[in-house]
């Protein structure tokens, strides 16, 4: 399978290669379209405004997949989810390749090189450091506890990351509920509020907010989102609380119980030296946002010496993380290497798959979205749309889209610098919408944001029977988090 992938990818460059090969050096004009876009200069004719609404269909073949495969042929997925993954990659990319030729290797180059393999490596980093973190010691899972649990990822997730603290957090909160019964809605609202919604406060905690502050948005502007963040947490809280408490009686023998039955295990937290590496990891992203020192050109692409210089830092720190830690605590952990495969796998096709979804959306009113971007003008709808979107698509471009939408609908031909101050002056609410609807909402589907899935697989491998694609989004998340996000709405973007 591994030599499978490797020819395919192989192929793809060779593809690749001789159409980005020829564009011009930094210091030559040029004018090819997608090299003026990868500059962030406005472009006509260029691949968003072009590709049809039906150039998605991968995409969405994509997402039917992950959605009915596990469920309707759960032996054929298990054994070839990379090959699927890797069939509807191709079937965008090979017409691609062979109809717009140097413009679509530039895409499916700058997905990959500054998207792909920066997320995978921060998502390796993460989960190796925090997969070397043990707590051990009798941690019943009443829904005290569990409560408990969730309220600290909530707050940490705006300085370590909603991936940082859904990392450090998914192994203790399955252990502590090992010997129960109902447990999937304790990872489903673990997904909602460690993973998504506890990372609204910085830009430290979700890569949109990231984004923003690359952009100018300052980095204490969203502390703005505190009351619709507080609102929608603390809610969620309380319904857990009820949920839980409801499980935890239908329980046969209650997980204190089956503490009581033995001795009782002082509390212990084992491996605190990779707190040092999760801390690094964080602190080498937000350097790549604060430090500019040029770029380099891979192929056509212009990628970040800062991005590069973050990406091998975050490698470094999870290697001494490998190194450093005893085999015995992973093993205590129940760590293995194969919930970051799936998610590599998986989101190869994902990444591939998206990219004339993100062209559509970024051409704006030029594009086959016209219509929709054209009626994005109250808060609420920015709100609405943004989130809807980000369900499915990456929310960090989403996000970024929208933004931009605003700057262009109310301040017209000023420098971004100036536009931005005015914005999160002058149009609050605006911004507000655009920024919780893209981490809010990352919670209504496994892939709207980028530990979602990690966490899926985490407790899948620990033996939880999470519920397919279709039923978290039908049964948890679209009866459970939309209400809320209509409260929000009413309260907040009204």
């Amino acid at each position: 399978m591994r030599r499978t992938l490797m020819i395919t990818l192989l192929g793809l460059l060779i593809l690749a290669i001789p159409a980005v090969a020829s564009e011009p050096t930094a210091g030559e004009t040029s004018h090819d379209p997608a090299l003026m876009a990868d500059h962030g200069e406005s472009t006509h004719g260029g691949l968003g405004e072009r590709f049809p609404l039906w150039t998605v269909l991968p995409f969405v073949g994509v997402l039917l997949s992950i959605a009915v495969l596990p469920l309707a042929a759960p032996r054929f997925w298990h054994h070839h989810y990379p090959k699927v993954s890797l069939m509807w990659a191709l079937i965008f990319a090979l017409p691609a390749l062979l109809v717009f030729r140097g413009e679509a290797a530039h895409e499916i180059l700058h997905i990959y090189f500054l998207d792909y393999i920066p997320f995978i490596i921060l998502l390796w980093g993460l989960f190796t450091a925090a997969g070397g973190i043990v707590v051990k010691g009798t941690l019943a899972g009443k829904p005290s506890v569990n409560t408990g649990i969730l309220a600290l990822g909530t707050i940490i997730a705006s300085w370590v990351g909603t991936t940082g603290a859904a990392m450090l957090l998914i192994r203790p909160i399955l252990r502590a509920n090992m010997q129960r019964k109902h447990k999937v809605h304790v990872v489903v609202f673990f997904i909602f509020l460690v993973a998504n919604i506890g990372g609204s406060l910085t830009p430290l905690g979700d890569p949109p907010l990231f984004l923003g502050f690359l952009h100018g948005v300052s980095f204490f502007w969203t502390m703005h989102l505190f009351p619709s963040m507080s609102m929608t947490a603390l809610i969620l809280l309380v319904l857990f609380f009820a949920i839980d408490t409801w499980y935890f009686r239908k329980e046969e023998r209650p997980a204190e119980v089956e503490a009581e039955a033995g001795d009782k295990v002082p509390l212990s937290v084992s491996g605190l030296h990779n707190l040092l590496f999760l801390g690094g990891i964080m602190a080498a992203v937000l350097m790549s946002g604060v430090w500019r020192p040029g770029d380099i050109n891979i192929l056509g692409i212009h990628v970040g010496i800062q991005n590069l210089s973050r990406d091998g830092l975050i490698i470094l720190l999870g290697i001494l993380s490998m190194v450093t830690t005893r085999k015995s605590l992973r093993e205590a952990n129940g760590f293995s290497w194969e919930p970051i495969r799936e998610v590599a796998y998986l989101f190869a096709g994902i990444f591939m798959t998206i990219i004339p979804a993100l062209a559509i959306l970024k051409a704006g009113e030029n594009g086959s979205l016209a219509g929709l971007i054209a009626a994005v003008q109250e808060p609420w709808q920015y709100f609405w749309v943004t989130g809807g979107l980000s369900s499915f698509l990456d929310n960090a471009p989403t996000y970024l889209t929208f933004f931009n939408t605003q700057l262009g609908q109310f301040y017209p031909g000023i420098a971004e610098v100036d536009a931005v101050g005015r914005l999160m002056a002058e149009k609050t609410q605006y911004l507000l919408a655009v920024s919780a609807g893209a981490v809010f909402m990352g919670a209504n589907t496994y892939i709207g944001n980028a530990p979602n899935f990690m966490v899926k697989a985490i407790a899948e491998e620990a033996g939880v029977a999470m519920p397919s694609f279709f039923g978290y989004l039908l049964r948890w998340s679209l009866p459970i988090l939309v209400p809320i996000f209509v409260l929000v709405t009413l309260v907040f973007f009204l």
